[in-house]
């Protein structure tokens, strides 16, 4: 569990997100700019002379699920003036949030947060009934998902003989999840966020610091959409790891042919005839690159390369999670900046 204190005492030169998601504590709650600390990847945090504190703060807290919600959370927190919010992020960098658990403690720490930020739409199951109690206690859970208009997951078996297969593959939820693939429905989501936390906390800077970050969001999705463009049409062609990229194929104009884990989840195992008809669509449409994500194991995406028995890219992407210091997706934009690029490489060689 990461968590930061929200201050404006950062170092020059230090973001938040370089001093945010570089930090890991399951115990303290430690302020931006602590001394060095174990990340999730084996690397190590920036240090300073200011050394950890008891897990006690003033101030309103907010608790958020996902490290790629955490990314637009805490640029809004920061921008208010006057703020004194604690953020905590519960899953560490690399997790992948449908196989998350929490423990008690980060449970503990939900439990008495003025706002919990959720993804929603069954995208954390490990989180699934622990969010159902809090909100059963009175605590204000945003499931964030839910109010940008999701779209149903594409079902590709619904008029043959196996539509029941399909349907309990899904049976965590019939919508996609997966939104902050389209930025645009971030770029919502930052004004969403804003707007409760201006209400939840009583600070009203927050609304207008929501609507910042949506404006610095869609700034960055032009470049997305500018790399993206050196893709032909013929080539806009995605066999992802799982059901993840509807939302992106939607908004950037791509066509999602198969996907290795089927249910929308990473959760399911692919059967072998599953696997045998994807192979037939990579070859039947000459795609050149499989899409892995970096919170999984590639193993099974690697087999099934290996499979077609021609030269064909395992491409990593950073689907559920931010990248560690170093990785170039160390926050929201430039995570999608950088799966842009990744995407349209192995799609235009």
């Amino acid at each position: 569990m990461l968590t930061i204190i929200i201050n404006k005492d950062y170092g020059e030169g230090m973001t938040l997100h370089r001093a945010a998601f570089a930090i890991f504590s399951s115990s303290l709650l430690v302020v931006a700019g602590c001394s060095a600390t174990e990340q999730g990847d084996g690397s190590e945090a920036p240090t300073s002379d200011q050394a950890a504190v008891p897990a006690v703060v003033e101030g309103p807290s907010v608790v958020v699920t996902t490290t790629i919600l955490g990314s637009v959370v805490g640029d809004i927190l920061t921008c208010a003036v006057g703020s004194d919010a604690s953020m905590t992020v519960v899953m560490p960098i690399g997790a992948d949030p449908h196989d998350f658990q929490p423990s008690s403690e980060q449970v503990a720490a939900m439990s008495t947060a003025e706002l919990v930020v959720a993804n929603g739409l069954f995208l954390e199951q490990g989180l699934v009934s622990v969010l159902e109690n809090l909100e059963t206690d009175g605590v204000n859970v945003l499931h964030v998902a839910e109010l940008l208009d999701p779209l149903p997951f594409a079902d590709e078996h619904a008029d043959d003989e196996h539509a029941d297969e399909a349907e309990g593959e899904r049976a965590h939820g019939d919508f996609d999840p997966h939104f902050w693939l389209d930025m645009e429905r971030m770029a919502l989501a930052a004004e969403l966020v804003g707007a409760e936390l201006a209400s939840a906390t009583g600070v009203s800077d927050y609304a207008g610091c929501g609507a910042g970050v949506a404006t610095e969001i869609r700034s960055a999705e032009a470049e997305v959409i500018a790399t993206l463009q050196a893709v032909p049409e013929e080539s806009r062609i995605l066999v992802t790891d799982h059901d993840a990229f509807g939302y992106f194929a939607n908004r950037y104009d791509f066509h999602v042919a198969g996907v290795v884990i089927p249910g929308g989840s990473t959760l399911a195992d692919p059967s072998s005839r599953e696997l045998a008809e994807l192979v037939e669509v990579i070859e039947r449409e000459n795609v050149p690159a499989i899409f892995a994500n970096t919170a999984t194991s590639s193993d099974v995406v690697t087999s099934l390369a290996a499979e077609i028995g021609r030269d064909i890219q395992v491409v990593p992407l950073f689907e559920g999670s931010l990248g560690g210091p170093g990785s170039g997706a160390e926050d929201y934009t430039s995570m999608m900046v950088l799966n842009a690029s990744l995407i349209a490489d192995a799609l235009t060689d």
